[in-house]
Order: structure tokens, then sequence, then C-alpha cells
């Protein structure tokens, strides 16, 4: 279904395919969690088709290991079954999977970070494989510590580096934040418990805010779509070493995005934003007018509303 919201006339069957092919391959093996090991395909398959990836790559999602550890190991039958480009696909998957990275030296993290590229002579690979290390990042819990650590370390030096390249920013801070959590967890837990404190009803306040804006604009005649979120940790952290400031000096801890047609919207919500709210003048930023250097245009405002500084980015589609 997901799929097919954004792409109605992607094949489907290939899919399902590739999803029976996968649990008879993965059948009566199982995570460390104890879940069925099939979970793990499926999830990696739901996060690239929540990146709005194309059939094939999803398919290589749900097949990606199935050339390791099932019975079905030859890749004559993936190939004969799904075709040559998702059979490379998997291969590819597979190589980066076997790679060791060893050491901590930033040059050769770089030199690892270029072959995983360079090995992937289609960057769908590097997606998969991105979506692959998601899953299992988000699923460290029954591993012990130096474990963790260890694989968070990889993550860090190697995956977030190259989902940063591939402008993949949303899949590159949650990897970054998971991290964090593992590497430096004293920090991270002490920074969790202090948003708590700030912001203890968080998750409410940005459903209602969100609900709010939008209605409030589109009394104005301005349709649009809001999303709000908790800034992740990493960010926040980063931030406070930048700036040599305290936690309780961030400013926006919560972030609101609201999406409009077209230009003249985006001034427009800007000023029925700044008649309802309080802001800080010298935290506006005009990104239309000057783009950042990767070419991003959005305006950026802090307003104050109940009391809470929330910065508010407004763009178009």
């Amino acid at each position: 279904g997901m799929v097919q919201s954004y792409a109605p006339d992607a094949d489907i069957q290939l899919l399902m395919n590739a999803y029976f092919y996968a649990q008879q391959a993965h059948d009566g093996q199982f995570r460390k969690s104890g879940a069925d090991y099939i979970t793990h395909p499926l999830a990696v398959a739901g996060i690239l088709a929540e990146m709005k990836m194309d059939v094939e790559t999803i398919a290589t999602g749900l097949l990606h290991d199935s050339l390791e550890d099932g019975p079905f190991t030859r890749y004559s039958i993936l190939e004969e079954q799904f075709g040559a480009d998702i059979a490379l696909l998997v291969d590819g998957v597979t190589k980066i999977g076997k790679l060791q990275f060893k050491s901590k030296m930033e040059e050769q993290a770089e030199n690892f970070r270029k072959m995983v590229l360079a090995m992937s002579k289609d960057v769908r690979v590097v997606l998969v494989k991105l979506g692959d290390r998601l899953h299992n990042m988000r699923n460290m819990g029954p591993m012990p510590p130096h474990k963790r650590k260890k694989k968070s370390q990889e993550t860090q030096d190697i995956f977030v580096p190259i989902a940063n390249r591939l402008g993949l920013s949303k899949l590159k801070s949650e990897l970054e934040d998971l991290c964090f959590r593992y590497i430096e967890p004293e920090i991270y837990e002490d920074l969790e418990a202090r948003l708590e404190l700030r912001a203890p009803d968080h998750e409410d306040f940005i459903e209602k805010f969100g609900r709010h804006i939008q209605e409030e604009l589109a009394s104005k005649g301005i349709q649009c779509k809001v999303y709000g979120r908790v800034k992740y940790l990493r960010s926040v952290y980063n931030k406070m070493l930048a700036q040599k400031v305290s936690f309780e000096q961030v400013h926006d801890l919560l972030a609101f995005r609201v999406l409009v047609e077209d230009l003249g919207q985006c001034y427009a919500a800007l000023g029925v934003t700044h008649s309802l709210y309080p802001h800080h003048p010298n935290r506006l930023k005009d990104y239309i007018a000057q783009p950042k250097s990767n070419g991003y245009q959005s305006l950026h405002t802090v307003i104050l509303p109940e009391r809470r500084q929330v910065e508010m980015q407004i763009r178009t589609y």
C-alpha cells in the first residue's frame, strides 16, 4: 500500500514474490531478540518504501540476507527468479556486508567509505545497506554494551558520512542520534532527562500547536501541511558544542515544518505566524533569497508560543 501511494504502476507482484522467497530462505531462523528473522528484511523494505524507492530496491531489501544464510545460497536461483538486476543488487549488499572495518583512523575510514561506494556499481546497493544498518541500530537492545559501542562507532565513521553525502538527511540524523546514544550513553541520558524537564509534554504540544498553526494559516487562505518534531539530541548536542552553550540555552528543541504551494505563500505564512506570536528578530533567516551552499531554500524563524521557543521552517513542497 505504501509503495502504491507514490508509484501506482509499481510491480507489486515482484514484492510479493520476494517476500515469499525471503520467508522460505529464513525459515526457522531467529534474530537475537527472539523475533522471526523475516521481521528484519521486512523492516528494511519498509524503510526503503518510506524513502520512496523503486520496487527493485525494495525487493533487494527483502532479499538482502538470503544469499548468505539461507538454504538457497545460489546466485543463479535469484537471477532466474528475479532477474539480473536484483541478483546483482543483492550480491552487492552481501559483499559490502563481508567487508571488515577495523581501523579507527580517519584516513582508513575515508578509504573504507570510498570502497563501499566503489564496490556498489549501483547506488541502490548503498541505500539498501543503509536501510539494513538503520534497522539494526534501532534494535541493538539485546546486544552487550561493548558490541553496541563498536557497531555504533563503525556506523558513525562509515555510514553516517555516506548518508550525508547522498543527501539522505532524515536517515543520517536518526543514525547519528542512535550512535550518540550508544557511544556516549551518560551524556545522552543526561540530555534526555533535561529534555523531559524542559518539555515534559512535547508530543502533546506538537500535535496541538501543529493543528493550530494549520487552522490559522488555512483561515487566511494558505493551504499547507504542518509537521512537528522534537529535535534529535545529537543535533542539540552539536549545537551546544559549536556555540559553547548549555542545554538550557539551546532555544529550539521543537521544530515545525510548514509546506506551502508557492514562494508567495512562504512569505505570507511567515507574516501570519509573526502576527500571532512574538519571534526572535535576530533568528530570522531567509534562505529562499539566499540559498545555502547546497541549494537548500526555506524561511527559518524562532517563535515564542506559550513560553516555549519553537523553530519554524517554511518552504514549498
